[in-house]
């Protein structure tokens, strides 16, 4: 029974031995991010070292956060038209180009502030595109009682992603430079067309609406009736809002807690790693029928570690367990391990709603709008990010880099208990009776 019990908490790896074909499609997807992650950590700190400036670096998000909403929302519209799996090969080729740009300017060092902004808005607006695709490709390929454990497998990839793409980011910036870097990840980035090219065609089902006004207005008012859906996208947007640092990381390395691009990766893998490990675990998620619930307590418990987060750096700031001098080569390592900590807490409780979430998604949503909806969950994913880092970016300008996370934990806290508890079909939602 011991036995039983220890294999049953442990992932759920039946999606691919039943689909050879989403095997593929999550191998090219997990090697093609990691190598995006490269590129997003590096621009990163190119533009820091560039500019000097947080602000400047949150603005990489903020500039790419309108074409990125219109790409993911067109891509969703293409993605109930066409074949889903051309779409994604389109999009990837744009990323693919972007991103090859990027390393041929850096080799020839014609890198500006403005090239790393305008080609940082290419690639994100068309991975909003691949991703829309993909997610709505993904039940076509599982049965429903699957689609938890197929999401608990986007959670390693993410891990793997984030865990190991900014940690070798920091180091093959500080010991090769940025071209070396933007050019393992056009190598990494291959893998993405070996995932698709081998799937089969994936034509919408039910009535295709073209892409246009009305296809966009037949998916909002499809949205409109789809409380649970849009309470979680809701809850998603107030969690990313107030409790995404990640654009303080280049100047908590350069300026708090010492360390410089080493501790930037660190950091962020920190989030990855607590991703990675909730996954492993992540057999009894798969059986939890109110998934409504589960996202309530999982972003509360996100936000709380977003708040302790905060308290870390606070730590810091007042000096506590510091070298006598904190810089690029001496380190407040205390510190930094009990930040990790916090981050890892951060990235399990938020790994674990995004099962939920993109479960709740792809089980109760019709596959005529599967594509408008995944566009609009994309967005909401990618850009409550963004807008995370206009909040973090300028509040840590007005007062202090310990400040935002820590105001921005108990916000989420208090913002999604308050909404839940306004909802009752949302708690009571029941994944083996999914309803939108």
């Amino acid at each position: 029974m011991r036995a039983r019990l220890s294999r049953d908490s442990f992932l759920d790896l039946r999606p691919f031995r039943h689909s050879p074909a989403f095997t593929r499609m999550w191998i090219g997807s997990t090697l093609a991010g990691l190598g995006g992650q490269l590129t997003i950590v590096a621009v990163m700190l190119h533009m820091f070292d560039l500019t000097g400036s947080t602000f400047a670096v949150a603005m990489i998000a903020v500039a790419g956060l309108l074409p990125m909403v219109i790409a993911g929302l067109y891509g969703g519209m293409l993605a109930d038209a066409f074949d889903r799996r051309r779409v994604a090969l389109v999009a990837a080729s744009v990323t693919f180009v972007s991103t090859l740009l990027l390393a041929v300017l850096a080799w020839g060092q014609l890198e500006t502030v403005w090239w790393l902004y305008a080609l940082s808005i290419v690639n994100s607006a068309a991975n909003s595109i691949v991703m829309a695709a993909r997610q709505s490709i993904v039940p076509r390929l599982l049965p429903r009682e699957l689609l938890p454990a197929a999401s608990a497998l986007g959670g390693i990839t993410m891990g793997i992603m984030v865990m190991g793409g900014p940690a070798l980011a920091g180091v093959l910036v500080a010991f090769t430079g940025y071209a070396w870097t933007y050019s393992i990840d056009v190598v990494l980035m291959l893998a993405n067309f070996l995932g698709l090219l081998t799937l089969p065609a994936i034509l919408p089902e039910g009535v295709v609406v073209r892409p246009g006004w009305a296809s966009l207005r037949d998916g909002w008012q499809f949205l409109r009736r789809a409380s649970n859906i849009r309470l979680q996208f809701l809850l998603d947007i107030i969690a990313m809002t107030f409790g995404q640092p990640i654009a303080l990381f280049p100047a908590i390395g350069a300026l708090l807690l010492g360390g410089g691009a080493i501790t930037t990766g660190l950091l962020t893998a920190s989030i990855a790693a607590g991703a990675f490990l909730s996954s492993v675990f992540s057999g009894p998620v798969g059986r939890v029928r109110r998934q409504g619930l589960g996202i309530e307590r999982a972003i509360i418990a996100y936000g709380a570690a977003i708040a302790l987060f905060g308290v870390a750096l606070g730590l810091g700031a007042l000096g506590a367990f510091a070298p006598p001098v904190v810089d690029e080569a001496h380190a407040n390592v205390t510190v930094i391990a009990l930040a990790m900590l916090a981050l890892a807490a951060a990235g399990a409780a938020d790994n674990i709603s995004s099962i939920f979430r993109n479960t709740m998604v792809q089980a109760a949503v019709p596959d005529a709008v599967r594509g408008r909806l995944q566009g609009i969950f994309i967005v909401v994913v990618a850009g409550g990010p963004r807008l995370g880092s206009l909040y973090a970016g300028t509040l840590a300008t007005l007062s202090a880099l310990w400040f935002p996370p820590l105001l921005g934990g108990v916000v989420i806290i208090v913002l999604v208990a308050t909404l839940v508890r306004l909802s009752p079909r949302f708690r009571a939602y029941d994944a083996l009776e999914p309803t939108p």
